[in-house]
């Protein structure tokens, strides 16, 4: 990152960076324990079938989730409190700290064999073994899976960059800069952003679609490369493609709830570049981009930490791993953490609901827009554009529960058994390829993480009957594993009984916590940092909202007042008139040679 500084408040101001790579895109993920790898290096647990921990094999993943993590999809206990919102922005905001690429090479070193092709392990393939009676299996014996690519000199790859003496420990990279700083609508990269920007336009605005529009607003732009391997409508002919939608994140389009996130942020930039500019009328395209863009990285960090993670990790959690904000800490590192990103906050995978909903203006089913399960949605742009855009869906969103996480129903069968990704043609299990991240990427296993959190580590099952109230599910943890310290810690922090107030256990209250003050105190651009805005300016940002953000740039007149919060139609509704928001003429300069401050985040 770096700072431009024209005409700044009476003195130009300098930040320090002894870590400049610290929470840069395309560096290794932090380590908070050293990794558990079977041959210290690189071979994840379950690589040799022979190894034994603690006297005992591990379990297959598939065997984990058919025994503990799979629910049908009737089985869903809806959550009381939150509505579906609440998990889109979850996967909106993980999308915003962390993207894992998997191995460049996709074909196995050895052989030369695609990783779909053989059910064996080698190099880059860690297939998922499949049971003969398995759903999934349709006669193969296993599912494909791609190893997350190793970090420049570690695991194998020691050995090309010259370590033979001091081997290092296999470590995985993320591609995205760690930071909240909405990357997910500007990218990670100068490439990718320029790539989103409308070089054309004054008003220092992203660039939209050109061929479609929901009522005169804008959808995010097509990708460059055509034809995409996005889902098409049936009963559309090759004419009327609807390719995979472009954001800052490539992976926008997975589901539709996911891409209504993205598009309402790239309405929002626009809005808010449109205005300021009409405030500031001597501004140049650059100037305008960079203080709009400041605007929504704000609000990113607002929405998130102030109306997210407490509702996440509770209000105790909360103050005890976060606390008040008292500046930016340059020794603090803001470095998306292995734990965190491969672990902990998948929590929100087992709070997706099978069934997504769209609403007329009077939240009622619409008869157009029947119910659709949610593998009929992966990948398929074209359901938003020809089936009612964004309102209907997040009507939906708004007015429905999300699915509650419970011990018996951890994850039902359209995650289990259907999910679909673009790399393979067949149904995988999400559930089971989370399992086999955590193993990939060596992740220590559950009573290792709960020491590290300062809680009591777990020996028996009576000590697990402590922290899992459902005796059968704990019962059935203990026959898989063995033991307590087998566990996988994504396993074991879901199955944690709740916090007070909280849709987390400790565990990963814990590390969701930790992982949020180090991206606060660690991020010289965090909103509340007194050298970014002004006080004026940070004090019309806390009156935003998301609830607000969705009244300015969709169709809908009422909202709940906050979005996450799950409330009934129209009780608990208010009008967008009552929903309050930024006045943005405290951004106004008040000559041409206005104190300005800009930006550049890379």
């Amino acid at each position: 990152s770096f700072l431009q500084c024209k005409n700044c408040w009476k003195k130009t101001f300098y930040f320090p960076r002894e870590h400049p790579r610290w929470g840069a895109s395309n560096t290794a993920l932090a380590r908070w324990l050293p990794p558990a790898y079977e041959d210290g290096i690189s071979q994840p647990k379950g690589w040799n079938p022979n190894f034994f921990f603690n006297g005992s094999q591990l379990p297959l993943v598939r065997e984990v989730t058919r025994k503990i993590i799979h629910a049908s999809n009737e089985a869903v206990t809806e959550d009381n409190l939150y509505s579906d919102i609440i998990m889109v922005w979850g996967q909106y905001i993980s999308h915003d700290i962390s993207f894992t690429p998997q191995s460049t090479n996709r074909a196995a070193f050895l052989r030369g064999v695609e990783c779909k092709m053989p059910c064996e392990n080698q190099k880059s393939c860690f297939p998922i073994k499949v049971f003969a009676n398995d759903t999934l299996s349709t006669g193969r014996e296993c599912m494909p899976f791609y190893r997350s690519s190793p970090a420049c000199g570690t695991g194998d790859h020691s050995i090309l960059f010259g370590n033979l003496s001091t081997l290092k420990p296999r470590e995985q990279i993320n591609g995205l800069t760690s930071f909240l700083d909405a990357s997910t609508v500007y990218g990670s990269t100068p490439a990718v952003e320029n790539k989103l920007r409308n070089f054309t336009s004054k008003e220092g605005l992203l660039r939209t679609n050109v061929r479609y529009y929901e009522n005169d607003r804008e959808y995010l732009p097509f990708v460059d490369q055509v034809p995409s391997p996005c889902a098409q409508d049936p009963n559309s002919d090759e004419a009327e493609r609807i390719e995979c939608f472009m954001a800052g994140d490539s992976r926008s389009s997975e589901v539709i709830s996911l891409t209504a996130m993205h598009t309402l942020w790239l309405r929002e930039h626009n809005r808010l570049a449109k205005a300021l500019k009409k405030l500031n009328r001597h501004w140049s395209s650059e100037t305008v981009y960079q203080e709009a863009r400041k605007i929504v990285g704000a609000l990113h960090q607002i929405i998130t930490l102030r109306d997210y993670i407490p509702k996440i990790i509770g209000p105790e959690a909360f103050n005890q791993y976060l606390g008040l904000y008292k500046g930016y800490d340059h020794r603090i590192n803001p470095t998306a953490s292995n734990v965190f990103s491969t672990a902990a906050f998948r929590f929100g995978h087992a709070t997706i609901h099978p069934i997504i909903k769209r609403l007329n203006a009077q939240y009622q089913d619409d008869p157009d827009l029947p119910n659709l399960h949610m593998h009929e949605v992966f990948f398929s742009p074209w359901r938003l554009i020809k089936e009612g855009g964004l309102d209907p869906l997040l009507r939906g969103i708004l007015a429905k529960s999300a699915k509650l996480l419970m011990q018996d129903q951890i994850m039902n069968e359209e995650l289990t058994e259907r999910l679909v990704v673009l790399s393979n043609n067949g149904s995988l299990d999400l559930a089971s390829l989370n399992l086999q991240r955590g193993r990939d990427h060596g992740l220590p296993g559950y009573n290792d993480w709960r020491e590290f959190c300062g809680l009591p580590r777990l020996e028996t099952q009576t000590d697990l009957n402590t922290v899992i109230a459902n005796r059968k599910v704990a019962e059935k943890i203990m026959e898989l594993y063995s033991n307590p310290n087998n566990i996988d810690v994504w396993l074991g922090g879901l199955a944690e009984n709740f916090l007070p107030g909280a849709r987390t256990g400790p565990l990963f209250a814990c590390i969701i916590g930790k992982q949020m003050k180090a991206l606060r105190e660690g991020d010289r651009f965090w909103w509340e940092n007194s050298h970014v805005l002004t006080e004026t300016q940070r004090h019309e940002l806390r009156k935003h909202s998301l609830s607000r953000i969705i009244c300015d740039n969709t169709g809908l007149s009422e909202v709940p007042p906050d979005a996450f919060q799950l409330g009934k139609f129209p009780q608990d509704f208010e009008s967008c008139d009552n929903i309050p928001g930024i006045n943005l003429e405290v951004w106004q300069e008040s000559n041409q040679q206005g104190n300005l401050r800009i930006m550049y985040l890379y």
